[in-house]
């Protein structure tokens, strides 16, 4: 009788796993397209048997545990790649953007301008007296000047512009922070009893990889399971079921957005911006902070010196009414800032007249200070021993260099981490084909299980009948 008892508990035991394996496969299917997700399996186990006399008789089998099919080195890679390609990708995004300021194809760019204002002169000294050429010198320089302007605007602009998706994307770290948090807390809960927390630990892990996507983090594990997450060398971001968040806030020095750690309420916050070397922040930030400073003050530099030289040539000559020149361009101190402020000479906006063209004065047709001017175009003017046209095209040519350079970089990234998601989608994805197939195996095992209980009734009647008998 004890025997058939047992039949009846292994049919039980088997229907319940086989319940259990389907109920694992209709998550796995409903998760199909969940990111981040890892498939998940019933692992089954042989159930402690029964000794009677010298026989060992099996007690079938019994769910040990749902787990996920998961390999942590290759999640660990896959997070680190993430990473590299967030960084890549925020920094294509602002050289893109650097490269259209200098795009000389789509637009009239500062080399025509410049350009520009030299055939002015050159038009000058083929008409000395003519107020019309005069009148297109000033243009000229109006022109140039505004397109000086014009550069550095929109540099500032792209500045001003990674300063807002520095702190937007700083928010976003935060929310993460804050739910990893709140995820180690539920898995502690969770595996304290010895269960493992699958579906909490899949998002705990797309949370890693997706803010490693946008700063550079580094990560533990303790043998509770819980993780602590650090950014920027030393800034603790989650300890436990603590969260640290960070913080932005405008630099009064450099008019830049910066971000901060404050790791406790009696600590004043401090700066950890030059710290920030990966994720989309950090591409970005190394764009801002080190690429646009670099081309603005390549600006600079030419601005003053053409200016400068310029004002040096048409203070050595006479108007057209046969007074000293003055200064053709109005200049700052020293280069920095120089594309920004620069400007024409009021006095020549209000009067052509007073642009020099000759160098002796009251002399009628004289065009030395014209010709003079127009010839610094091809003169090895700048610092480096180059010409304001070379200077300016190698700046050019380096931004494209360094735009390409970008896009090939993130290309790559891409690919690389492609083919570990790859990877990663044959070991922890799911797929229908396979799942239908044991959805099929165990509803025939469950059916069987179902078969063993009836079986075992039978049994049960045939042994008491033969007792009503």
């Amino acid at each position: 009788m004890a025997k058939i008892h047992s039949m009846m508990d292994i049919g039980k035991r088997a229907m319940m796993n086989s319940q259990s394996a389907l109920q694992t496969v209709s998550h796995n299917i409903a998760n199909k397209t969940t990111e981040g997700y890892s498939r998940q399996r019933v692992e089954l186990q042989t159930a402690v048997p029964i000794v009677e006399g010298r026989n060992q008789f099996g007690m079938g089998s019994r769910a040990a545990a749902v787990t996920r099919t998961n390999n942590p080195f290759l999640e660990k890679q896959v997070q680190k790649e993430t990473g590299a390609l967030g960084s890549q990708q925020g920094r294509e995004d602002a050289l893109l953007r650097v490269e259209q300021v200098f795009n000389e194809q789509m637009n009239k760019g500062l080399n025509q301008y410049v350009t520009d204002f030299f055939n002015g002169f050159r038009e000058l000294s083929n008409n000395p007296e003519s107020t019309t050429s005069r009148t297109m010198v000033k243009e000229a320089g109006e022109a140039l000047v505004n397109d000086f302007k014009r550069v550095n605007t929109q540099l500032t602009g792209i500045q001003k512009d990674v300063d807002e998706r520095v702190k937007n994307e700083t928010d976003e770290v935060n929310k993460m922070v804050r739910e990893i948090a709140t995820l180690n807390e539920k898995i502690a809960e969770v595996e304290t009893q010895g269960i493992p927390a699958n579906d909490q630990r899949d998002r705990r892990d797309l949370l890693l990889k997706k803010m490693n996507e946008k700063i550079d983090i580094h990560y533990a594990e303790g043998n509770n399971g819980i993780v602590t997450v650090s950014t920027a060398g030393n800034a603790i971001l989650v300890s436990g079921f603590d969260s640290y968040e960070l913080q932005t806030g405008r630099n009064p020095v450099t008019d830049r957005v910066d971000v901060y750690f404050k790791p406790n309420d009696s600590t004043p916050p401090f700066r950890i911006t030059d710290r920030i070397k990966g994720g989309t922040i950090g591409g970005a930030l190394s764009v801002r902070d080190q690429v646009i400073p670099d081309f603005k003050g390549k600006m600079d530099q030419m601005a003053f010196r053409l200016a400068d030289m310029v004002n040096r040539a048409h203070v050595e000559g006479f108007d057209r009414a046969g007074r000293p020149a003055e200064q053709f361009f109005i200049l700052p101190q020293g280069p920095e800032g120089a594309s920004e402020n620069l400007a024409m000479n009021e006095n020549i906006l209000n009067d052509v007249s007073k642009i020099a063209a000759g160098a002796r004065q009251g002399a009628v047709g004289d065009n030395t200070v014209a010709n003079v001017i127009s010839q610094l175009q091809y003169k090895e003017i700048m610092d480096d021993g180059s010409t304001v046209d070379d200077f300016y095209n190698s700046e050019v040519g380096r931004i494209g260099v360094l735009a390409q350079r970008a896009v090939k970089s993130r290309e790559s990234q891409t690919n690389i981490l492609g083919q570990l998601n790859n990877i990663r989608e044959s070991i922890s994805g799911v797929s229908l084909d396979e799942e239908t197939t044991n959805m099929i195996e165990f509803q025939r095992a469950f059916d069987a299980s179902a078969r063993v209980i009836k079986t075992a009734d039978e049994m049960f009647d045939t042994v008491l009948n033969l007792k009503r008998l």
